[in-house]
């Protein structure tokens, strides 16, 4: 029920003021530098400051602050002595909460050593997004800007809200919040351990929804009363409710790719290149293409894709020429604004910039680089304007001449761009800066464009990094990388990439509004994703919470300076469910074999590609890219290149030329993919077959064995896959589960069904392992896989209570026997259900359970956990 709080109205936020606070405690300060001189901003005083004792270096430092009145705080704001001082704090934390025992780190950054006073957002949303009010703020320093010096604090100031009705307003939302998740987790801790009298007590006296009706029938009709028939068909309606969608949407997918070979009216298509720019036109369907790199220069020839009609068309062959037109290039971006129908583009590796102008000024002026009289030049950084309708349909607009000189970036590539079109704002990040200097390489930080108001802002400094900085950069200096933006919650999305000679596998989440970074992962590759890639391209959904990941270069070893490009190179999708919380990655699954049974046509793996995404159509498109070197002839080699990001650029030729060299391959294949999910009732059919595991589980125990035989060569096999081995594994092992338990005759006398060893050889294969588990008398079977969620299985508390040497205690905590509301849905006729098939059914249910979607069901997790916590009960 999350997405319900997150997503319900929340007041409007008045705007922020500064906040009066006072100091409550602090650990031992040094001298007279008492913590209460932090009130006081005396920036020319070098007395009025905080300064801890020296302590060991395992012992915090801190700092108490109390607020005047509950607030809803904003940030924090670090004033500074007029001059450089040894003992300015550099790392730090911030802690937030209603009481100074339990408090949540809010901000973790550090202070620039100069006199420039300093302001940080403070977290005040939880990962629901529920903004909530803290009465304390704990200041803990971490280091100083000098070693072995106290560390200081001269000034801090709060922003933030106080206004009484509105901060009423949030405390009452927060407080519910915190009381429904709280009452949430007891309902499903009562009626795991069969409470069902104060479960439905509590249920009762407030206003609290565990989960859908449906998955509550679901568990009346599966747990309570063994009804199969209506469990099964409570499956289909959860699947016309919608409740099995996110589930279907986390499922592994398949790609399927299809080839376009569509030319212009001349027979032509964009030639072989990489490092080139795509951009798309969803409303009208239109994929832009300029620019790249051949392999033997650069490129300025300029395209239009028509999806509708898949034919391309040529809109200029040299926009060189065309009036304000940008020269060639490739490592270059473009965004198309869907409110203007204009194309943006910004940054170059020319062909003139790799060399120094003195090195060859002829071709530098052909290249349109090298104004004469000016030495500077050859690196400004253009912006261009590309109209696409409207009255200046099909003209270049240079907005810049040099977006460095207008407080933007230096003339940069292989950097990401990406834009806001409703909020009419651009954001490039990273790329490495082009200066002539290739051999100490700088790179870009993160900036905004004002389309309204046609100004530069700087949101993300890259300063120089040094080896002995205690803490990175928000965004360490990169480019090569992937950046995409989430305009449902303002989130950009920043990993991988290269920089200097190391190869990425970070990843971060910046959120616009509040210019807060959060890394999601420091090694992606560690926790199931890619391994660090450079040239990658990655496109996102929005409305399905999906980043799709194509391909790059990785290193053959992590700690070595070779490149490849494996030939089994998998593309991923990351999926999240709150930007600010790290997500799953997935490796989206080839498609093998086609309808008709032929093998798939799929694309090469590459690097320095382009793919852009059609949200409303769900597909993918992707052209060109380097497929790699190859071993060439030298003679038919007409110049050596190197890697430079995703074009290459000329070097010096040896004395002694080898007499074959690697030379790389470029592409002009075009693509489109879709992806391949599970189906509804694929869903279903899996639901159907635990559910059926247990009823023949149970039909073995209570009817005779030749019934539970036929159902289970009928009814069972019938929702098998039977291509799937692990399925098959299952159902072969439940035919000794038959042979392994007392079973009923026909006169209703019960015997052991021991069955000749050479029969049950005969008719069982060894079954899969952790399938089983003690029962009574000596194995039971369940329905838990190897690789389902353990939280969303009953924990061992549930079971039977057992000592370590494997007998029962003589008293249980819980009995686990029937419950009152039990009995008034039970016949007269039907026996109770024992505690362990409660126990048995209930582990069927909350493994169903994971098909349905964190809207629609009780919460993840366990009241048990709590315990082990470390602040725990």
């Amino acid at each position: 029920m999350s997405a319900a709080w997150a997503t319900s109205s929340q007041p409007t936020m008045p705007p922020a003021q500064a906040m009066n606070f006072t100091i409550v405690g602090c650990s031992e300060h040094s001298g007279n530098y008492v913590p209460e001189n932090i009130l006081v901003d005396a920036p020319q005083d070098p007395s009025s400051r905080w300064s801890g004792a020296q302590q060991l270096p395992t012992a915090k430092q801190w700092i108490l602050l109390k607020l005047e009145t509950l607030s809803v705080v904003k940030s924090i704001t670090f004033g500074k002595f007029n001059r450089k001082h040894p003992c300015n704090m550099r790392e730090f934390r911030v802690y937030v909460g209603l009481n100074p025992h339990h408090m949540m780190q809010a901000l973790h950054t550090q202070l620039k050593d100069d006199t420039i006073y300093e302001t940080f957002p403070l977290k005040h949303v939880n990962s629901e997004g529920i903004c909530f009010p803290i009465r304390y703020i704990k200041i803990v320093p971490i280091s100083a800007h000098g070693m072995s010096f106290h560390i200081s604090i001269w000034y801090v100031s709060i922003s933030g809200i106080a206004d009484p009705l509105y901060v009423d307003n949030i405390r009452s939302r927060y407080e519910e919040y915190r009381e429904t998740v709280v009452l949430r987790h007891v309902l499903k801790h009562l009626r795991q351990r069969r409470l069902l009298t104060p479960y439905q007590n509590i249920l009762a006296r407030s206003n609290i929804q565990v989960e859908h009706p449906i998955v509550t029938a679901l568990h009346k009709s599966l747990v309570l009363q063994g009804t199969w028939a209506e469990s099964e068909a409570l499956l289909s309606e959860a699947s016309s409710a919608g409740l099995l969608d996110a589930y279907i949407q986390f499922c592994q997918p398949h790609s399927q790719w299809k080839r376009l070979h569509g030319v212009d009216a001349d027979g032509d298509a964009p030639s072989k290149r990489g490092g080139h720019a795509m951009a798309l036109d969803p409303d009208n369907g239109l994929i832009y293409l300029l620019g790249g790199w051949d392999g033997q220069k650069s490129l300025d020839d300029f395209w239009v894709y028509d999806v509708s009609a898949e034919r391309w068309r040529v809109i200029s062959h040299s926009t060189s020429i065309e009036k304000n037109g940008p020269i060639a290039r490739s490592c270059h971006k473009m965004v198309y604004d869907t409110k203007s129908g204009c194309i943006y583009l910004l940054g170059r590796l020319g062909d003139g910039d790799i060399l120094k102008p003195e090195d060859n000024q002829e071709l530098l002026r052909r290249a349109g680089e090298v104004p004469d009289g000016s030495k500077s030049t050859p690196y400004c950084s253009e912006f261009f304007r590309y109209h696409t309708r409207g009255l200046d349909v099909g003209k270049w607009d240079l907005l810049s001449f040099d977006t460095a000189c207008f407080g933007g970036p230096p003339l940069i590539f292989d950097h990401q761009m990406v834009m806001d079109c409703e909020a009419q704002i651009l954001y490039v990040s990273g790329g490495r800066v082009v200066d002539g200097d290739w051999d100490s390489p700088k790179y870009s930080g993160m900036y905004s464009y004002n389309v309204r108001t046609s100004k530069w802002k700087l949101l993300q400094p890259q300063p120089a990094l040094s080896t002995s900085s205690p803490v990175q950069p928000p965004i360490s200096p990169r480019f090569g990388h992937s950046m995409v933006l989430d305009p449902m919650s303002h989130t950009l999305f920043i990993f991988a990439g290269q920089r200097d000679d190391k190869y990425l596998s970070d990843m971060y989440a910046y959120d616009i509004a509040s210019n807060t970074v959060t890394e999601l992962f420091s090694n992606f590759s560690t926790s199931g994703g890619p391994d660090a890639c450079f040239t990658q391209r990655a496109i996102i959904d929005g409305r399905l919470k999906e980043i799709y990941v194509f391909c790059g270069l990785t290193r053959a070893q992590p700690t070595g300076a070779l490149t490849s490009l494996r030939a089994d190179t998998p593309n991923w999708v990351y999926q999240y469910t709150h930007p600010s919380k790290p997500g799953k990655w997935t490796k989206i699954l080839p498609e093998m074999v086609q309808e008709d049974g032929e093998p798939a046509e799929v694309p090469l793996p590459r690097y320095a590609h382009q793919v852009v995404y059609d949200e409303g159509m769900k597909r993918v498109f992707m052209h060109g890219g380097n497929a790699g070197e190859t071993n060439m002839p030298v003679e038919n080699v007409e110049a050596e290149v190197e890697e430079s990001g995703d074009g290459e650029r000329p070097r010096s030729s040896d004395e002694d030329r080898p007499s074959r060299v690697l030379k790389e391959t470029r592409l002009d294949d075009f693509w489109t993919m879709k992806l391949l999910r599970a189906a509804p009732e694929e869903i279903i059919r899996r639901a159907k077959y635990q559910i059926r595991q247990q009823q023949f589980r149970e039909m073995c125990e209570e009817q005779p064995a030749v019934k539970a035989l036929r159902f289970l060569q009928t009814q069972v096999s019938a929702v098998v896959d039977h291509t799937n081995p692990e399925e098959t594994s299952v159902f072969r092992a439940l035919l000794g589960h038959l042979f392994s338990t007392s079973i009923a005759t026909d006169d209703g006398s019960a015997e052991s069904a021991s069955a000749p060893k050479e029969t049950t050889t005969c008719l069982l294969e060894e079954p899969p392992k952790k399938r089983s588990r003690p029962n009574t008398p000596d194995e039971a079977w369940t329905s838990r896989l190897d690789d389902e969620d353990e939280d969303e299985i009953l924990d061992a508390s549930t079971s039977a209570a057992v000592t370590s040497s494997g007998q029962k205690r003589r008293h249980a905590v819980l009995l686990m026997e029937e419950d009152p509301e039990e009995t008034a849905l039970r016949d007269a006729s039907t026996k109770p259900l024992s505690p362990e098939r409660f126990r048995q059914r209930t582990e069927v249910f909350e493994s169903l359970l994971q098909f349905v979607g964190e809207d629609g069901k009780q919460p993840m997790g366990s009241l048990l956990d709590v315990v082990d916590a470390e602040d725990g009960i």
